[in-house]
């Protein structure tokens, strides 16, 4: 496997087999990497993708790194796959293409007590390339990338654009803050206006990306941080 070009800033790291780089890029960063660290395994049927940040502020405002992260995937795909493709996200960090569900971003932590400052923060995502299934048709609900009219994606492509594109929001969020964020995500996160079950309706999220839950005349908040992995 060929190794990628990333953006200055940024150092590019490839893992192959099962390796899973969302555990190595928190390995890594707990033995005090740099920054920037992108931890990459590709393989025919997947791509998974992790990244180490070291915050400069408290637990509860780094978890703009997953939204930020996940906008940048967005946009990256967006860019590169034909224009009838849809890509939304979820909330918990779910990548969905033309409706169904193709990928999943995670996030963890040095602490996940909210107003700590963590060490550091890995995001990684993970995207279904193709479909292993032998019977494809019994989840309509879920997909892989090639099979959604984007076989012409290369996912070493993918990777190099989500690294810029996921810069460029980076830069963005140092210099204005969290509302250009917001407002972009907002508007691509699936299941607003929708009821969650038992639990009520979606009514959208706060300033700090939680999810406003309403149920009869109360109103509650999920914190991002309540996404936080502890058992991988």
């Amino acid at each position: 496997m060929s190794e990628l070009v990333f953006p200055p800033l940024l150092s590019g790291h490839p893992v192959q087999g099962g390796e899973d780089p969302f555990e190595r890029a928190q390995s890594m960063a707990a033995l005090g990497c740099d920054a920037g660290a992108v931890v990459y395994n590709i393989q025919a049927d997947r791509l998974r993708v992790a990244i180490v940040f070291a915050p400069e502020v408290s637990l509860q405002d780094a978890m703009a790194m997953l939204p930020l992260c996940a906008v940048g995937f967005q946009n990256a795909l967006g860019a590169l796959a034909p224009p009838e493709v849809a890509v939304h996200l979820g909330w918990d960090g779910l990548i969905c293409v033309n409706g169904a569900k193709c990928g999943q971003f995670y996030v963890a932590a040095s602490t996940t007590e909210p107003t700590d400052f963590p060490d550091w923060l890995v995001v990684g995502w993970e995207l279904s390339l193709l479909q292993t299934s032998d019977a494809p048709g019994d989840t309509p609900d879920v997909t892989a990338l090639y099979d959604e009219g984007c076989a012409n994606v290369s996912a070493s492509q993918l990777v190099e654009s989500w690294s810029r594109h996921m810069l460029t929001w980076l830069n963005r969020w140092q210099q204005d803050g969290n509302a250009p964020l917001h407002s972009e995500w907002l508007g691509l996160l699936q299941g607003v206006g929708e009821p969650l079950g038992e639990e009520g309706v979606f009514l959208g999220t706060d300033e700090r990306f939680g999810m406003l839950i309403r149920n009869g005349s109360d109103t509650h908040l999920r914190p991002l941080t309540q996404l936080l992995e502890t058992d991988r």
